[in-house]
């Protein structure tokens, strides 16, 4: 049998493609499920199954910075590096990432792989509930065992910033920071869901909510992302996406890439970091 080698040429593909491809020689699948907490303070039940082979991308505690003063930090590309070959992913990997939620935290490991110079990599249209509504073959989740892999990072300095990057762009008019928060704690008429936590927005910062780019589960099409980032007045910006703590902000610009925006980046600490530092500035 001949090995079927696959190469990516969007940053996102669709159940059928998956479907289709699932026994490409250099396919991963990587399930980038985050549970989402409500604003009951309540944590959502993952799935009991998933899609064959999915290995898990477990952002929390492998690919976050652990004891960092902020949830969801990223790795130092040498640490990423070696939890990525731990995961058995080689450098000749086509990825494919995908969230029990539809579009959610998948995006976040498709931008930290990018960060790290990997490009081969698109997130699933819909995710699992798209996966499952085809009728699409699935399995209950099981531990497999993968052979060490040779993934090599290229760390891209510039897609993640830092607060006093940030900062510096508050004032430089090419630059626009965009927040995926929620409209109510964007304008601080809701909670923080930390309390420790000012509310509030980064000065400057315009509010698009990440839902407002979806479809349903599914992102949405190239010609209304084009006409939502055009109704913002973001062309010709160089896109700078926060959120509450750098996950959403990368459904943010998955949608800006999709899109066609060339100049994006996500700050990683996002509004936990920017409301906790009392020496930067806040508007409400």
């Amino acid at each position: 049998m001949m090995e079927k080698i696959v190469k990516i040429k969007s940053p996102l593909v669709s159940v059928n493609w998956l479907r289709q491809n699932i026994d490409a020689t250099n396919l991963i699948v990587l399930n980038g499920t985050l549970p989402k907490v409500t604003a009951k303070k309540t944590i959502q039940k993952l799935e009991n199954q998933c899609i064959p082979k999915a290995r898990f991308f477990d952002i929390k505690k492998e690919f976050s910075l652990q004891g960092a003063q902020f949830p969801n930090t990223v790795l130092e590309p040498k640490s990423f590096e070696a939890s990525a070959r731990a995961l058995g992913i080689n450098s000749d990997a086509c990825i494919v990432v995908y969230d029990e939620h539809g579009i959610y935290s998948a995006p976040r490991v498709w931008w930290l792989f990018k960060t790290m110079g990997f490009n081969n990599i698109a997130v699933l249209d819909g995710g699992f509930p798209a996966w499952k509504e085809k009728g699409y073959d699935i399995e209950e989740k099981q531990g497999h065992l993968f052979k060490k892999g040779n993934f090599t990072v290229n760390y891209i300095a510039g897609l993640l910033l830092n607060s006093n990057s940030v900062l510096n762009a508050l004032n430089d008019s090419i630059n626009q920071i965009v927040d995926a928060r929620s409209s109510g704690r964007f304008y601080a008429t809701s909670p923080e869901p930390r309390a420790e936590i000012r509310s509030g927005r980064i000065p400057t910062s315009k509010s698009l909510p990440y839902s407002s780019l979806l479809n349903h589960t599914e992102l949405k099409s190239i010609v209304q992302l084009q006409a939502l980032f055009k109704e913002m007045s973001l062309e010709n910006k160089n896109l700078i996406f926060s959120c509450g703590s750098g996950i959403t902000a990368c459904v943010l610009a998955l949608g800006a890439t999709v899109a066609g925006f060339d100049t994006v980046a996500v700050y990683d600490g996002s509004w936990t970091e920017w409301g906790s530092l009392q020496h930067l500035p806040i508007e409400k």
